[in-house]
């Protein structure tokens, strides 16, 4: 991007929030407020209170770049009163934030468009007994247990049996209040992020996830060295492409603005199954994006600068 344009500008990196994914969106944060002060910006670290507004008046505010991840900074909730006291941010507006946080939404937007999930059922409320078999009529075994409004994994569990899909679907009714489940599936474990902002957009080299634990939970993300990141994935040509075609059409679809991350599974027929978006993926060392940036030649400084271009593109 044209540097001249934000060079006397403040640039508000937003981090940390109160949701579950804190920690690791201070990290993204920290990350992505280095890179914009090694280009002589003037950018500083805002952790959102209470009273947000007050806070970003108080630095002076011209624009800001969204480090968030889940709770109200990728919810819609924050995308909204910056668009209500009219401050330029970066990434996804409130529409496309909300939709990709409810991961039932996201896959019923996409199946209109001919994106492919594997079998779910969600389940609100408390638990009871009965949900357990009408789970195992809708997606069988093994399956996997998710809260329907978190990221970074939290809360997921492979069940292999009836007895641990019960007593997980019990522990995510109590913590969240809602339980997905999905028939899991066998096989590569990939992900495709997308830059840009409507027909500009483009998919980012394809990521396989080589996780060294059982899969790729909230600690394999953000610890060092448990798992191996290899881009491009080692999967048939057509296959990448196809992978970057869901990512791209997932994008644009629910309307995703200046970075977006797809997650999906390519099963040993060659199927491609579609989990979920992400519109405020990681940018820590350790994260998705950044290395699938890296594989198409860009550096971490490029990346973010990028994303904070979409901060002025018209909405």
């Amino acid at each position: 991007m044209d540097l001249t344009a934000v060079q006397d500008k403040t640039i508000v990196v937003l981090a940390g929030g109160q949701s579950s994914e804190r920690e690791v969106s201070f990290r993204s944060g920290q990350g992505m407020l280095e890179a914009l002060q090694r280009q002589g910006l003037r950018a500083i670290m805002v952790d959102p209170g209470r009273d947000l507004i007050a806070q970003l008046q108080a630095v002076g505010a011209d624009v800001v770049v969204n480090a968030l991840h889940g709770g109200a900074g990728e919810n819609g909730t924050i995308q909204a009163l910056l668009d209500w006291i009219g401050l330029p941010y970066s990434g996804s507006g409130v529409l496309a934030s909300a939709l990709t946080m409810n991961k039932v939404q996201t896959k019923r937007i996409l199946a209109a468009v001919g994106i492919q999930s594997p079998p779910y059922v969600l389940f609100e409320g408390s638990f009871s007994p009965e949900l357990v078999p009408q789970a195992l009529t809708a997606v069988g075994l093994p399956a996997v247990t998710k809260p329907n409004n978190e990221g970074s994994s939290v809360g997921v569990t492979i069940c292999r049996d009836e007895e641990t899909l019960a007593a997980a679907m019990r522990e995510c009714l109590e913590v969240h209040g809602d339980v997905l489940v999905d028939r899991y599936i066998v096989g590569t474990e990939l992900t495709v992020g997308v830059l840009g902002c409507g027909t500009g957009a483009r998919a980012l080299p394809v990521l396989e996830l080589v996780p060294k634990r059982e899969f790729y939970d909230y600690e394999a993300k953000y610890t060092k060295g448990l798992t191996d990141l290899v881009c491009p994935a080692r999967i048939p040509e057509g296959a990448a492409h196809a992978a970057q075609e869901i990512a791209l059409v997932a994008h644009q679809t629910l309307g995703c603005r200046g970075i977006s991350r797809t997650d999906m599974h390519l099963d040993a027929a060659g199927q491609l199954w579609f989990h979920e978006v992400n519109s405020c993926p990681g940018m820590t060392e350790t994260s998705d994006v950044p290395h699938e940036a890296f594989a198409a030649g860009m550096t971490y400084d490029e990346l973010v600068l990028e994303i904070l271009q979409s901060a002025f593109e018209p909405r």
